[in-house]
């Protein structure tokens, strides 16, 4: 485990990656706009789920392959961009809907849920998996302890700091798009800004490095 000294360092460096505004908290601020803090909230849980994922990944080596592997970086990048552009233009074409119609049962209302899509977006994104792959191991002894263990550790401490964030964020704007929601005109203009916020996402994380 970490020293003290180590935690120290540690817990800035999560606390600055947890403020630093990237695409899981910009996608819950687009959500909560779009649907009030129970999207807003339900895409913070989808967020840190993804995320999660690559703590368990970055445990078991399993990211090193993005890190070493400028095909398989691009191919999760490229699969992350078009999964947010299509976010973004969902949200543009239905901009006039009152509610969900539901055209796929539970497994179609489970793919459209701002939990399902929070997840996938974070799954989708490398930079997640390297963030974990280039800091994490700068504490791990594994003299002291069992290394997929404290990068476990680790990394589920450093998601729940990055998920105090998103969940601010959440609250934030969901409270301000609840007392606006009642307007149908800034509704449908809101969703509308909400899709192009998540295709210019898609765009950013598509020309990243």
């Amino acid at each position: 485990m970490p020293t003290s000294a180590e935690w120290i360092v540690f817990l800035g460096t999560a606390a600055l990656f947890a403020l630093s505004p990237g695409p899981g908290v910009l996608y819950v601020l687009a959500r909560s706009l779009r649907g009030g803090r129970g999207e807003g909230v339900r895409s913070v849980v989808g967020n840190a789920l993804g995320a999660s994922v690559h703590v368990v990944a970055a445990a078991l080596g399993l990211s090193a392959l993005l890190a070493t592997s400028t095909v398989a970086f691009t191919v999760v990048k490229v699969a992350g961009a078009l999964y947010l552009v299509y976010l973004g233009v969902q949200a543009i074409v239905r901009r006039h809907d009152d509610g969900e119609v539901d055209t796929g049962g539970s497994a179609g209302r489970w793919a459209r849920s701002p939990l399902a899509q929070g997840m996938v977006a974070e799954l989708l994104n490398p930079k997640t998996a390297l963030y974990f792959m280039a800091l994490l191991p700068h504490f791990v002894h594994p003299e002291t302890a069992p290394a997929p263990l404290v990068f476990t550790v680790l990394g589920f401490i450093a998601v729940a700091m990055a998920s105090l964030v998103d969940l601010a964020v959440a609250v934030f704007a969901g409270g301000l798009s609840g007392r606006l929601l009642n307007n149908p005109r800034w509704r449908v203009r809101q969703r509308v800004a909400a899709g192009l916020s998540m295709i210019g996402l898609g765009g950013v994380v598509a020309v990243a490095d």
